[in-house]
C-alpha cells in the first residue's frame, strides 16, 4: 500500500484509492500540527490505504479532524461513511445538497445499483455506510474552517454536479477540485503537458453552471490543483481554455448525434482521438481505450440525461 502514496508540498499525502486501476482516482491527507484532513475518500475498499497511510505517519484515525468528500459521487465518497466508523472524533464537511445523501444513503444506493447492479456495486464499491446526522457539516459557499493553524474555504461549484464544492488551501494557493477542474491523466501526456477533458458524468451535467465555476476558480489565481483524477495539476491556467472548449465541444457532439447509445459512445470516442492526435499524445488507440474506458461510458451517459432534459 506505501507505494500507492506520494508525498507532496506542504504536508499533503497524495494516495491512489485503488478503485478500478492505478491511477484513476486520488484522495489527499493533508497533516497540520498532528491533526488531519481527508479530501475525497474513495470508495469502502479505500479505507483501509487511508488508514495505512495516516500509520505511517505516525497518526492513527483518532487523529482526523475532517473527512471532506468534494461531492456524493460514489468515486470520491462512497468510502466515506466508512471511514467515518474508523475515525470517531471527526466531522464530516459535506455540500448542503449532499449532506443528506450522506445521512441516509438510499437513495444514492438505489442508484448505484441501477447503474452496477447489486453485486457489481459490491464488488466495485463496496458497503456504502450512512454518517451520523450530528457529525455533519453542511457547509454552505464561503464556509470557512481550520486544520490546526490552516484555513480553508469551501466554494460551490456547480456543473459537473450541484451537490459539488472546491476547497481553497490558502498555504498552496491550491483548490481541492474534486471533478470540477477536469481529468488530467499522466498517461495521457502529450508533449509534456497535460490533457484535459470534463467527465460529463450522470445525472447533473450543466455546461452554463460548468464554466461560471471554473472561472471563479480561475479567479483566485490558484497556482495547483489537486486533482482526483489525477493527481496534482501545476499552473492550471494553461488548461483553463482547453476544459471550457472540451465542455462546449462534447455538449455539441451529443447535440449532433441526438441518437445516443452506441452511437454517441463512437462519437465521443472520435472526438476525444481526434483531440489527442492535436495534442500529440503518443499512445495508440488501444492504449488509450484501456485508460478512457470507464470515463467514456460515463461521459456518454451524462450526455444522455442532458439530452433528454433538454428536449423534456
Amino acid at each position: 500500500m506505501a507505494s500507492a502514496i506520494t508525498g507532496l508540498d506542504e504536508g499533503i499525502l497524495q494516495l491512489d484509492t485503488g478503485y478500478h486501476r492505478t491511477g484513476l482516482a486520488a484522495c489527499y491527507v493533508m497533516i497540520e500540527d498532528g491533526r488531519a484532513a481527508i479530501f475525497d475518500t474513495g470508495v469502502e475498499h479505500s479505507v483501509a490505504r487511508i488508514l495505512c497511510a495516516l500509520e505511517d505517519e505516525g497518526l492513527t484515525s483518532d487523529d482526523v479532524e475532517y473527512v471532506v468528500p468534494t461531492h456524493v459521487h460514489l468515486d470520491h465518497a462512497g468510502g466515506a461513511g466508512r471511514l467515518m466508523q474508523e475515525c470517531r472524533q471527526a466531522s464530516m464537511v459535506i455540500h448542503p445538497r449532499g449532506a443528506r445523501h450522506m445521512i441516509d444513503p438510499a437513495k444514492l444506493i438505489a442508484g448505484a445499483e441501477a447503474v452496477y447492479g447489486r453485486e457489481g456495486l459490491r464488488n466495485s464499491v463496496g458497503e456504502i455506510v450512512p454518517v451520523d446526522e450530528k457529525r455533519v457539516i453542511a457547509a454552505e459557499d464561503g464556509y470557512r474552517f481550520h486544520l490546526g493553524g490552516r484555513e480553508l474555504t469551501v466554494l460551490d461549484t456547480p456543473g459537473h454536479a450541484r451537490h459539488h464544492f472546491c476547497i481553497w488551501d490558502e498555504r498552496t494557493r491550491g483548490f481541492f477540485s474534486g471533478d470540477t477542474f477536469g481529468v488530467v491523466y499522466p498517461e495521457l501526456s502529450c508533449n509534456g503537458a497535460g490533457f484535459i477533458f470534463p467527465p460529463t458524468t450522470p445525472v447533473q451535467f450543466e455546461p452554463e453552471a460548468w464554466h461560471q465555476s471554473i472561472d471563479r476558480l480561475m479567479a483566485w489565481r490558484p497556482e495547483c490543483m489537486y486533482l482526483t483524477h489525477f493527481g496534482r495539476l501545476d499552473e492550471p491556467a494553461r488548461y483553463a481554455d482547453d476544459l471550457h472548449r472540451r465542455i462546449d465541444d462534447l455538449a455539441r457532439v451529443a447535440a449532433t448525434c441526438e441518437r445516443g447509445g452506441s452511437a454517441l459512445v463512437l462519437s465521443v470516442n472520435a472526438y476525444l482521438d481526434t483531440e489527442l492526435d492535436r495534442a500529440g499524445c503518443a499512445l495508440n488507440e488501444a492504449q488509450r481505450n484501456d485508460i478512457l474506458e470507464l470515463d467514456v461510458d460515463l461521459i456518454v451517459q451524462g450526455l444522455e440525461v442532458w439530452l433528454s432534459r433538454r428536449s423534456a
